[in-house]
């Protein structure tokens, strides 16, 4: 049944493939993503990944202060909705060497902060501050269990700080292959290895993968994507057989004058 509405799933599954069918080309952030609507009956699907602001999200300068200078090293870094669906527990609670830091806010926080008190929680930053804190962290964790993507691991990557990261929807779609990131074995356990491993990964090279991301990389797969997909053969052979016909019938006959 629908989390909202008193329906069966499949019938919104049905309404939505009956919406997309005259679509040329859906578009979809992840192989995940693609897997799951091919799997309930969608056609027509490509991969269209999220895009990333490499200028503002971009390594910290050698005369740029640390945000987090006066705390213990390393740095392990949280980002987003302070709330229990986003797991945080998962990443609070690791047996880790340094200082957690979680940015943001949400229902969940004053509760993770009576109970995780070495844990710093600094609230919600944006722009450039938000920035800065990727930049000045060693390891951004990424402890969630349902997001499709997770648009943090790029703004992480476009400050050349490497992910950990269980192995779930969004993480093993971006992570695997890159040597920007590591993932926990499972969706449950593991975490705190994939962290200690991330931390010894080239932030360099964390943020050349980051670039691939950029804005202009996002918009130039975007147009190229605007082309439908190729007529399948069988279309286009009807087609062409009606076309055949009308050319053999030949032109209206035209009505005379009253």
């Amino acid at each position: 049944m629908s989390a909202r509405l008193p329906l069966p799933l499949a019938a919104g599954y049905a309404y939505m493939r009956w919406f997309h069918r005259p679509s040329g080309r859906l578009m979809v952030a992840t192989p995940t993503m693609r897997e799951e609507l091919e799997a309930h009956g969608f056609r027509n699907i490509s991969l269209w990944s999220k895009g990333l602001d490499t200028v503002l999200f971009r390594p910290r300068g050698h005369n740029e202060p640390d945000i987090f200078e006066g705390l213990a090293g390393p740095i392990w870094l949280y980002v987003g909705r302070v709330a229990v669906e986003k797991n945080i527990e998962a990443f609070v609670g690791l047996d880790l060497p340094g200082t957690k830091v979680v940015v943001g806010d949400g229902p969940q926080r004053e509760e993770l902060e009576a109970k995780f008190p070495d844990v710093k929680f600094v609230g919600a930053k944006f722009g450039a501050d938000l920035a800065s804190h990727y930049a000045c962290a060693d390891v951004f964790v990424f402890p969630s269990l349902t997001d499709t993507f997770g648009l943090v691991i790029l703004e992480a990557w476009g400050a050349g700080t490497p992910v950990a990261a269980f192995s779930a929807p969004g993480p093993i779609d971006i992570i695997p292959g890159t040597g920007a990131g590591v993932l926990a074995p499972g969706r449950e356990g593991g975490l705190r290895e994939a962290a200690l491993e991330a931390l010894k990964l080239d932030r360099a090279h964390v943020r050349k993968v980051a670039e691939q991301y950029s804005w202009r990389a996002c918009a130039e797969e975007f147009l190229r994507l605007l082309q439908p997909y190729p007529e399948p053969e069988k279309s286009r052979f009807w087609r062409r057989l009606r076309r055949l016909a009308r050319l053999r019938r030949g032109p209206p006959a035209k009505q005379g004058a009253a």
